[in-house]
């Protein structure tokens, strides 16, 4: 018995199924592709600079510093002794100061910043200070 051998043809690749595969592919990564919005998109403002119809007047602030070693600082001076309970040249200072932000129409602020070790009564001599200056307005602060 003969078996009757086919020709030799060359295998042929069936493109059909590989073009819906990709097409099933590309659905599934449009579908399941989240939307990110550009930049240019998001409409935010940037801050610009405005004209204002009314002058606001800014408080003029002073800060006293009271160190560890007792020692009283304004501006970069050193006031009084660590042992002194007077400040002549603290309060000279500071009415000259309430003198001109009175002049500026301003309110004179003092705000005093005291380290964590520091004796009350020093913090107290301060206050005494802008009291016999003057000052009504004193505020404390935490750190610098």
């Amino acid at each position: 018995m003969r078996i009757a051998l086919g020709t030799d043809s060359e295998p042929e690749l069936e493109i059909a199924s590989l073009i819906d595969m990709v097409f099933l592919l590309l659905i599934y990564f449009m579908v399941t592709a989240s939307l990110v919005k550009s930049e240019g998109d998001l409409g935010i403002k940037l801050p610009g600079v405005l004209q204002q119809s009314v002058a606001v007047d800014m408080p003029d602030e002073q800060i006293i510093e009271v160190r560890e070693d007792s020692r009283v600082f304004l501006n970069g001076r050193v006031f009084g002794e660590a042992d002194e309970q007077e400040l002549p040249d603290l309060v000279s200072t500071l009415q000259r100061y309430r003198l001109a932000s009175e002049a500026g129409k301003n309110r004179a602020l003092i705000t005093i910043w005291a380290a964590d070790d520091v004796k009350h009564q020093r913090v107290i001599d301060v206050m005494n200070a802008c009291a016999d200056a003057g000052i009504e307005d004193i505020t404390f602060t935490a750190s610098l």
